[in-house]
């Protein structure tokens, strides 16, 4: 079954045909490094993560690219703030956006450009559509011309001559058009600058993301992503200054996730209810977290609070138990009917070629989970073939594509519960030799040194380790 997603573009489902066999490439919209990113955001990154998981998941090589735009008014407006440069808020910022998506076991992208690495290609591209009329400079500033591109609205549907005959007076009297946007901005005192042929300034937002998916993924490539608000102006911008620069089509699919509400509200500074990723990390695993966005097909607006989030954590605590079943069952030595995985694979695969459908594929998990339990109720043990086959499964759905699970990751529950279990078997043993009953105190030692635990009796203390050699 082919994979086939909405595409932005078209107002449909789309069936996938990548401009190269078995290869993909693929852009998202990165962070603006002037803060730390929220869960609105979180949720953009960790559904590409996902998606881009599940290409390769089904045997494409995919070329993955997300830029890091470390020149913005925002970023300007942080220094001023902080009163130092752009430069060091930009670094600090792209630092803890590395952490963050680490912590939220998101796979690297193949590249992470940055604007201010491609100012030459930026000024090069925005010469090129001054040389062809699609845009203007006037007084240090370029802007594009709107009414050079028949097509703009085609992403998000907006009619150009609405825009214009909707837009509110616009202070800068030196656009031939109020919706004509910023291809460079001319220098302002104190801001950060490069040398251009139309004098010092830096590049407006929209074209360094032209460049930047363009460079490192080809003039046409197979997908770009982002968030819902980035639909219009962002993203029609980009398609306008990129055709009308190379006469070809620039993204073959569009691909948005769905806006982030918190207790059912818009999440909002002012309305108090703004939280960075950081701010959840510190209540709530990384996992759960995932899960969360997980239940929502990655197009519709999503509902975010506290209590899903612990119905999340819930929810996962059922997968992992499933997962602690298998793994402590007993070994069946004998022959053992097969325990088959194959109808989940096929299930799995069969919802996520159809728009990626997350929610359906966390069903096919916890089908798994039930069909598993019902197996070790009725056996008792499992074979080894039937444990690694379940816990394969479980790892590669859930843990490879949806990225909510890791089988083989001990938990600090597990360590703590091995640490209690070890000093109960210890007190116990220090009793028998107390009461010299060294012949139960030897098995003890014996018996774990079988399972690689070695005690070390020293200074009328007992210690253990587990011998890994």
């Amino acid at each position: 079954m082919p994979i086939r997603f909405y595409n932005t573009l078209t107002k449909k489902l789309d069936e996938f045909q990548p401009l190269i066999p078995n290869k993909i490439s693929m852009y998202m919209c990165g962070p603006t490094v002037y803060d730390y990113f929220h869960i609105g955001n979180a949720r953009s990154f960790v559904m590409a993560d996902i998606i881009n998981r599940y290409f390769r998941y089904k045997r494409f090589e995919v070329k993955f690219v997300m830029n890091l735009t470390d020149i913005d008014d925002k970023i300007i407006n942080k220094a001023i703030e902080e009163k130092t440069d752009t430069k060091t808020i930009s670094g600090k910022y792209t630092r803890a956006f590395f952490e963050d998506i680490e912590k939220l076991k998101i796979k690297p992208a193949d590249h992470y450009p940055k604007a201010t690495d491609n100012v030459d290609g930026i000024i090069e591209l925005i010469s090129k559509l001054i040389e062809s009329e699609s845009a203007y400079q006037v007084n240090g500033d370029v802007f594009y011309d709107v009414k050079k591109f028949a097509e703009y609205g085609k992403l998000s549907g907006k009619k150009l001559e609405d825009l214009i005959s909707g837009a509110r007076v616009d202070v800068n009297e030196q656009k031939k058009n109020p919706v004509d946007f910023a291809l460079w901005k001319s220098a302002k005192p104190d801001e950060p600058f490069w040398e251009s042929p139309w004098g010092k300034g830096r590049p407006g937002w929209h074209v360094e993301c032209s460049v930047m998916s363009m460079k490192n993924l080809g003039e046409t490539f197979d997908i770009h992503a982002g968030g819902n608000d980035l639909i219009f102006p962002h993203h029609e911008n980009e398609i306008a200054q990129s055709e009308a620069a190379t006469h070809k089509p620039f993204a073959h699919y569009w691909i948005h996730f769905g806006f982030l509400n918190i207790d059912n509200q818009k999440m909002s500074k002012s309305l108090g209810n703004f939280f960075t990723l950081r701010d959840v990390l510190k209540k709530f695993s990384a996992e759960a977290l995932r899960f969360l966005y997980c239940q929502t097909l990655y197009s519709a607006p999503l509902n975010f609070s506290d209590d899903l989030l612990r119905n999340s954590e819930s929810a996962l605590k059922r997968i992992k138990n499933t997962i602690h079943q298998i793994k402590t069952s007993l070994i069946n030595d004998g022959s053992q009917e097969p325990f088959s995985t194959k109808e989940f694979y096929s299930d799995f695969v069969e919802v996520m070629d159809d728009n990626f459908n997350t929610p359906q594929a966390l069903a096919v998990i916890f089908d798994l989970c039930k069909e598993i339990n019902l197996f070790i109720a009725k056996h008792e043990n499992l074979s080894n073939q039937n444990k690694e086959q379940m816990l394969n499964a479980l790892q590669i759905l859930g843990g490879d594509v949806l990225g909510i699970l890791n089988v083989n990751e001990k938990t600090d529950h597990d360590e703590k519960l091995l640490n209690d279990l070890m000093n109960i078997i210890i007190d116990i043993r220090n009793d028998a030799r107390k009461e010299k009953r060294f012949e139960v105190s030897d098995k003890i030692r014996d018996d774990l040194k079988k399972l690689n635990i070695e005690l070390e009796d020293k200074k009328g203390q007992t210690t253990w380790k587990i011998n890994r050699s």
